[in-house]
């Protein structure tokens, strides 16, 4: 799809100008007059701003004690100062922040390696090396994204830049030039793209960032033909990874890094081609990929989440309402202007975003997306519905959210989590995916699996005999099938194929059903292999099926009766049928990126399944 419009443009190609230069005072001071003041007072807060020293001790610690966040915190920090003085410079155009800019562009510019320590890698899931080399860049998400930073900088402030000294967007083009271009066309890194290994968020991600350093800057034609090339073929590489749906199986949080990409990348080709590629947005599955972060919005800052995807995946703001206006999806245009309108002042900023790019896209957008939210205050609509390419089933009435994951495990960022399901009453959380913890070395290694999130045993699922789910794309949900109407939605599916063959299972059978207006319940039927009748579970006992459900707020036992009856907080109610009461654990929230998702420690309930059928109603 894109690989032809690159191969078929024979034009030269333009620059990129997503937004006027500071020389334009015209436009830059016709924008929003609180963003503009804003953006001044947080500029302000970097003022001599001491930019943090990486050392070499600094980058091994990741290799040293399996860390991320020591070093990431300071790397970080430069780009966020960095973009905070620029957009402000741009507003004010007194050239008080021009020093702390070139100190910036300095310091970012002099790091031995633009990539993560945990990146510092040539191929694809191999250890990394303890050092960057600066004479062999590596491309990961983070070094593309500076080089868009830088880019962005010199494109916004070039004139200003050039008369504070010409050396400085020199520096910046000479840096762009070794860091990005050259490794771009001569090397091969595994998130280009081969048609061969899988992709992710990585291949589009990267190669937006790559395409704005390019047509920022001054590079000449030969140069971006060839990146245009390159950069389309890893577009459709990354396409094909989609199913037509446009369903993003690492969740919300990386649609932003996946979808959003996806858009800017289009957004870029356009441009650049005097809009030859404009009859992209009419492609379904494109459509499909703009739609899906509104499918997945729960209510206020939660989404319906799976695999590493946090519940609380970021305000919608500029970028989705430029994608849905350009899809006409007029139900993601309101969603994306009023959670805009509900972010606050850290949306409307971004202090916490490294991209200068899309920062900047704020400062001018910001005015029309008020303006919409004001003028289209209708209801937006959120049908149910079934994302075969992923296994997403997603139900709605006016009290409950439903979500089901009936898919295998082997997802990008995946968690062993087939047949799990969330649910939200009010828009508020009842039952969870919890997400997970900080990242470290341990993540993204064979030991994945030892971190407790990752376990089917803290998902919404059962243990068999001891046994949890294994990873893998042969671990999968079997003979699903759906329906969605306006009294009843549901979803019934065979998890026993998720399961070793070691759990004993001949299959177990989930049905999980939406009866709008009343209640949700959830049907577990189960049977075990006569060949495996004697295997004992952990604890000695025979076919024993454990179901863990994780809760938000704290469950209170209800009175006598045949049924176990479990309040959570004053929400929702569990009433349980078939089973046993084992044991309520309360799971400390300590973790700092768990603790951006939830407000307070959580809750296992266990029950130990009576028989062959167990059934949990919520209301």
């Amino acid at each position: 799809m894109y690989d032809e419009i690159a191969a078929d443009y024979a034009d030269s190609l333009q620059d990129y100008a997503p937004c006027a230069p500071a020389t334009d005072r015209t436009a830059w001071e016709n924008l929003s007059q609180q963003w503009r003041q804003e953006s001044i007072r947080l500029g302000e807060t970097f003022l001599h701003f001491s930019y943090p020293q990486l050392s070499a001790t600094d980058y091994l610690d990741f290799i040293r004690t399996g860390n991320r966040t020591r070093f990431e915190d300071k790397y970080f920090a430069r780009r966020q100062a960095l973009s905070a003085l620029v957009l402000a410079e741009c507003t004010e155009d007194r050239q008080r922040f021009l020093d702390d800019i070139v100190n910036g562009v300095f310091a970012i510019c002099e790091e031995s390696g633009w990539q993560l320590p945990a990146h510092n890698t040539y191929i694809r899931d191999t250890p990394q090396l303890p050092l960057p080399d600066k004479a062999a860049p590596v491309l990961d998400l983070f070094a593309c994204e500076t080089g868009a930073i830088l880019a962005t900088a010199c494109y916004l402030l070039r004139d200003r830049l050039d008369a504070f000294s010409p050396a400085v967007s020199k520096r910046i083009q000479h840096e762009l030039r070794e860091r990005i271009f050259l490794p771009y066309l001569e090397k091969q890194f595994w998130w280009m793209g081969d048609g061969r290994q899988p992709m992710n968020n990585w291949t589009i991600w990267c190669t937006q960032n790559v395409l704005l350093a390019v047509f920022l800057t001054d590079t000449d034609q030969a140069l971006r033909k060839k990146v245009l090339w390159k950069a389309c073929k890893s577009v459709d590489y990354f396409l094909a990874e989609y199913g037509d749906d446009g369903c993003c199986d690492e969740g919300a949080q990386y649609y932003r890094h996946a979808g959003l990409c996806l858009f800017h990348v289009t957004q870029i080709l356009n441009a650049v081609t005097n809009h030859a590629s404009a009859s992209l947005y009419e492609e379904p599955k494109i459509q499909n990929i703009a739609a899906y972060i509104l499918n997945v919005h729960v209510d206020g800052k939660y989404y319906i989440n799976f695999a590493d995807c946090s519940p609380v995946a970021g305000r919608a703001g500029t970028r989705e309402f430029l994608f849905a206006e350009c899809v006409h999806n007029t139900d993601m245009m309101r969603f994306a202007a009023k959670d805009f309108m509900a972010g606050g002042r850290d949306t409307l900023l971004m202090p916490a975003e490294n991209n200068l790019y899309y920062r900047l896209l704020n400062g001018f957008i910001a005015g029309r997306i008020k303006e919409y939210a004001a003028a289209h205050t209708g209801k937006i609509s959120h049908p149910d519905l079934f994302y075969q390419s992923v296994g997403l089933f997603i139900a709605r009435d006016d009290t409950f959210c439903l979500a089901v994951k009936a898919g295998d495990n082997a997802d990008s960022h995946n968690h062993n989590d087939t047949g799990s399901f969330t649910v939200y009453k009010g828009g508020a959380p009842l039952l969870i995916d919890v997400g997970v913890e900080s990242y470290t070395k341990k993540t993204f290694s064979p030991q994945r699996y030892e971190i407790w999130t990752m376990q089917s045993a803290y998902h919404n699922l059962p243990t068999v005999n001891g046994i949890m789910q294994m990873d893998g794309e042969n671990y999968r949900a079997t003979d699903i099938s759906y329906h969605m109407g306006e009294d009843l939605s549901e979803i019934s599916m065979d998890i026993a194929g998720a399961y070793p063959k070691e759990a004993g299972l001949r299959s177990y059978r989930r049905t999980v059903s939406l009866y709008k207006g009343s209640e949700i319940v959830v049907r577990d039927c189960f049977a075990f292999d006569t060949a495996a009748s004697d295997i004992p579970a952990a604890d000695g006992s025979k076919n024993t099926v454990v179901l863990s459900l994780i809760s938000y707020e704290k469950p209170i036992l209800q009175g006598d009766s045949d049924s176990l009856s479990l309040l959570l907080g004053d929400l929702g109610t569990l009433i349980l049928s078939g089973v046993s009461l084992l044991a309520v654990e309360t799971l400390p929230i300590t973790d700092p990126r768990l603790k951006l998702a939830w407000d307070h420690d959580l809750y296992r309930i266990l029950v130990q399944a009576d028989d062959s059928e167990l059934e949990i109603r919520i209301r």
